[in-house]
């Protein structure tokens, strides 16, 4: 797995989420989901704004099945923010961009 070319990460979710020097955004998603697509242009917003703070990753729930059973991902859009493998916040469904701004801002780790 890599980021626009500039580094390699490592291939496991789980070792990308304990080991990166970032937190990590996941966008639960599935190309089905009417959702999932109205949310995504909020997430590429999001990541485009936070990118050097925030690594942010989108999981295919049909393609990922293990990944989304291993999360409990019951529904999508789920996004998720990990750091060092804990998860720090939990929005399920579709919501405004200030709504995910806000909550990544106070979850956050500080620096």
């Amino acid at each position: 797995m890599t980021n626009e070319g500039e580094k390699e990460f490592p291939k496991s979710f789980n070792r990308l989420i304990k080991e990166s020097d970032k937190p990590v955004l996941v966008d639960f998603f599935a190309t089905w989901c009417k959702p999932c697509n109205a949310v995504s242009p909020t997430i590429k917003k999001l990541a485009k704004e936070y990118k050097g703070r925030i690594l942010t990753i989108k999981i295919d729930i049909d393609v990922k099945r293990h990944v989304q059973s291993r999360y409990h991902v019951i529904s999508v859009p789920t996004i998720m923010l990990f750091w060092k493998g804990e998860e720090l916040l939990r929005i399920s469904g579709a919501q405004s961009y200030e709504h995910y701004k806000e909550q990544i801002e106070l979850h956050l780790p500080k620096e």
